[in-house]
């Protein structure tokens, strides 16, 4: 039985402290409004034409909107948003959505790289159900595992799990804002998995709600349906409720450091050439990660600079010596680490405000919103130093422009590449990932920033995976392609992103689809369609 924690979030209640119930002559809006009602589904907003953007919809819309391209005016707005705060509303919320010609988009933490969890395409009427008030989390230390509610974030999680035990952990990404719900959806890398695997390895059970509202666990949902929601996508499979995730034991001190490299451009292509021949072999117990470009704080403005992450499950004696042997050229000593336990290097790698404390991890708002565009990209062979000078150029050209290179190896070369969708292991080096964000008052550029990222992408495709070329999907890029309702196979339109996301493993997502929802209720723009089914955008 799942026990909850009542506890709410104290940071988020000026935006549910009260019943937004709003007259309106649309009958969409009326007719689900009338629903939620009659469900008991007492939190939601409607949209009405005299709304602006200090009103209480667009209050809550922009909330969870972190990527701020998906707050322009441009975009489509849901007629409603609806936040559940029992099982059962969230049953009747779904149901209520099935009474309209709805879309449905399920929103975690609204991390979404493409905004899906919170826009629609341009001819779609749709709800959103935030699960915001999901958020609760029971720590069962004698099993080792945790119940967490959908719409709990990361840094939620990792609060709950450290108040109940000193030696246990989750592995998982890095940012406390992130909606544990799509990051395990997608895969869910982090510090810890090269020791322990992604996020979606770590489940062991789960309570799906499906199109017809029946509340499913493992057993019940089926084998194919509980292997594509660990790591299938977000959003085209139902909504889950709560997941029961495996704890992972961290020992008492573990060591972090952040140091930066800035240099000529030569330097920092010989620092990032050996980076690639090196991390993918550490221990398990090490993570080394380079974050690459010419606008990067330690830049300074004088060119580019390449700034490297680390985390090891041991003392810093221990993590140095290693690094000596093996990367000298990092020159690396003692006073660059700082040693602590698990929760303090959650705080110490949040990109939350300097001065932050383990409580902050709750906090559910992320205050360094703007602009951006990503891509991703899987390497398996090392990049030639030649290229990686060219690939400098290219960034020292863009100052706005950076990349994410996050090393594999250790337990994700271990994991089967079928054991559950996400199929990216033995072989892969590391993952790139392509970043330009922007303030607002650049945002007359943004054509100009996506172009860029995507003639660097161009550049890059002989020099990494192909065949297809690889993509993950916690990094959802559009470009790959998007659904065409007026396509007569979905199936296949969609397998150019679906392979590139799980490779063999698509026409398997393909078939549990199919199975769990035949009618395709729960879909976005690059979901998984059912076979014989038109995707419904």
């Amino acid at each position: 039985m799942l026990k909850l924690n009542p506890q709410r979030s104290l940071l988020y209640l000026f935006i549910l402290v009260s019943i937004i119930l709003v007259t309106s002559s649309s009958k969409p809006t009326k007719l689900i409004q009338s629903c939620l009602l009659q469900n008991h589904v007492m939190n939601f907003t409607v949209f009405q034409y005299s709304d602006n953007q200090t009103s209480e919809y667009y209050k809550l819309l922009n909330f969870s909107i972190q990527n701020l391209r998906f707050t322009e005016p441009t975009y489509p707005k849901p007629i409603a948003i609806v936040i559940p705060e029992t099982k059962e509303q969230l049953v009747g919320t779904i149901l209520c959505c099935r009474q309209g010609p709805w879309t449905i988009r399920i929103r975690c933490g609204g991390h979404s790289y493409e905004g899906l969890s919170s826009i629609a395409s341009d001819r779609s009427s749709f709800v959103i159900v935030d699960l915001m008030n999901l958020n609760r989390v029971s720590v069962d230390l004698v099993s080792e595992t945790a119940w967490v509610e959908g719409g709990t974030t990361l840094g939620e999680v990792y609060h709950a799990i450290a108040m109940s035990s000193v030696s246990h952990g989750f592995s998982a990404g890095s940012c406390p804002t992130v909606g544990s719900g799509g990051h395990i959806a997608g895969g869910g890398f982090g510090l810890l998995s090269r020791k322990y695997g992604l996020a979606a390895d770590n489940v062991v059970d789960a309570l799906l709600v499906d199109a017809n509202g029946r509340l499913l666990d493992k057993e019940a949902m089926g084998e194919d349906a509980f292997w594509a929601i660990r790591g299938g996508g977000g959003g085209v499979w139902g909504v889950v409720y709560a997941w029961k995730l495996r704890l992972v034991s961290v020992p008492p001190i573990v060591t972090c450091f952040v140091i930066s490299r800035p240099g000529s451009r030569d330097q920092v292509a010989n620092l990032v050439h050996k980076w690639q021949l090196v991390s993918p072999l550490l221990p398990d117990d090490f993570y080394l990660s380079a974050f690459v470009g010419a606008g990067l704080p330690d830049a300074k403005g004088i060119g580019i600079s390449v700034t490297f992450k680390g985390f090891y499950l041991g003392t810093k004696t221990s993590g140095v010596s290693i690094l000596k042997e093996v990367f000298p050229e990092l020159g690396i000593v003692q006073e660059d680490c700082n040693e602590m336990n698990w929760i303090e290097s959650i705080v110490f790698f949040s990109d939350m405000d300097n001065g932050s404390s383990i409580p902050d991890l709750k906090d559910r708002y992320y205050h360094r919103k703007d602009y951006f565009k990503a891509k991703s990209d899987y390497v398996r062979v090392p990049i030639p130093l030649r290229v990686i000078r060219v690939a400098l150029e290219i960034l020292e050209k863009e100052p706005k422009g950076y990349v994410i290179l996050d090393p594999y190896g250790g337990k994700m070369s271990k994991i089967s590449s079928d054991s559950i969708p996400f199929p990216h292991r033995e072989g892969n080096l590391f993952t790139i990932q392509y970043l330009v964000s922007w303030k607002e008052e650049d945002n007359g550029k943004s054509d100009e920033f996506i172009n860029w990222i995507r003639g660097f992408y161009d550049f890059m495709s002989p020099y990494v995976a192909k065949g297809p070329r690889t993509a993950y999907n916690n990094y959802l890029d559009l470009d790959l392609g998007v659904m065409d309702s007026m396509s007569t196979d979905g199936v296949e339109m969609a397998r150019a992103w679906g392979e590139k996301y799980f490779l063999h493993n698509y026409d398997r997502l393909v078939r549990a689809k199919t199975f769990l929802d035949p009618n395709n209720v729960f879909n976005n723009q690059q979901g998984i369609p059912p076979r014989s089914t038109l995707s419904q955008m």
